[in-house]
């Protein structure tokens, strides 16, 4: 079985959408903008409502240019991480556990032009990847 449905789903659009964790152990968020930006990550409740930033990033990864090596970086607990013209790529994971109680979604917003994809790991129920439900 592939990836794809047995232990992951994949958004590919992802900046400023939120998705659900209820059915995943975590999410990987990776942000591209070659001028660098700030990104930070919200959590809400399953109805929509309770929309609030999630402190709980110590680390995360960069790439000067895709594909080069990750470099970690790490910092006091916070919701907003920033990246320079020189770190290309961020890579920034979220385990549910860390959502607030009774909060179910997360996401990640670029306050520039950078792009999100979101890939949500440890999927609870493996299905065939045309079964898998819909993120948003």
């Amino acid at each position: 079985m592939e990836a794809l449905g047995r232990s992951i789903n994949v958004l590919a659009n992802a900046d400023d959408v939120y998705v659900p964790l209820h059915n995943a152990g975590g999410v990987t968020f990776i942000g591209f903008n070659a001028a660098g930006d700030i990104w930070t990550l919200t959590e809400e409740k399953a109805d929509g409502s309770g929309d609030q930033v999630l402190a709980t990033i110590t680390r995360y990864y960069v790439q000067a240019t895709p594909g080069a090596a990750w470099v970690k970086v790490t910092q006091a607990a916070g919701a907003v991480v920033t990246t320079t013209g020189s770190q290309d790529v961020v890579c920034i994971e979220v385990d549910a556990p860390e959502l607030s109680a009774g909060y179910s979604r997360v996401k990640l917003t670029s306050t520039g032009a950078g792009t999100v994809t979101a890939i949500l790991r440890d999927l609870h129920v493996m299905r065939d990847p045309a079964n898998l439900p819909a993120l948003v």
